[in-house]
C-alpha cells in the first residue's frame, strides 16, 4: 500500500521561505517514480505547479517558476519543495502526488488525473 505523507508546512512572511518534504512509503524514488505537487488556496481549484518526471527533469507553472524547486531523494524516498521568495498568492494546502508508472509527456505533470496517489496536504501561510 502507497502512502504519501506531507510535512514542512507553516506560516511565514512574504519573501521568506519553505521547505516541503514528501515522504513516502510503498513507493519506489527511482527512476521510474514520477511525481508532482499541487497546491489548493482558500475557495480555489487546486493547480498544479510542478513535477519532476521519471528522468528527473522538473518543471514549474510560470507563478512559480524561479522561486520553486522540486527534487527527489532516492535514497530517503523524499519528494521535497523548496519554496523561496514566497508570496500572500502561494498560501494554500500542498499535496504530492505520485504515479504508479513513468511519466509520459512533462506537460502531463500538472494535471490531477495523471497521478494515482496522494498525501493528504500540508498548509502553507504567507502573510505580507
Amino acid at each position: 500500500q502507497v502512502q504519501l505523507v506531507e510535512s514542512g508546512g507553516g506560516s511565514v512572511q512574504a519573501g521568506g521561505s519553505l521547505r516541503l518534504s514528501c515522504v513516502g512509503s510503498g513507493y519506489r524514488y527511482d527512476n521510474y517514480a514520477c511525481m508532482g505537487w499541487f497546491r489548493q488556496g482558500s475557495g480555489k481549484e487546486r493547480e498544479g505547479i510542478g513535477g519532476i518526471d521519471s528522468d528527473g527533469v522538473s518543471t514549474y507553472v510560470d507563478s512559480v517558476r524561479g522561486r520553486f524547486t522540486i527534487s527527489k531523494d532516492y535514497v530517503k524516498n523524499t519528494l521535497t519543495l523548496q519554496m523561496n521568495s514566497l508570496k500572500p498568492e502561494d498560501s494554500g494546502m500542498y499535496y504530492c502526488a505520485a504515479r504508479k508508472g513513468r511519466c509520459r509527456l512533462l506537460t502531463r505533470l500538472y494535471r490531477s488525473d495523471e497521478y494515482d496517489y496522494w498525501g493528504q496536504g500540508t498548509q502553507v501561510t504567507v502573510s505580507s
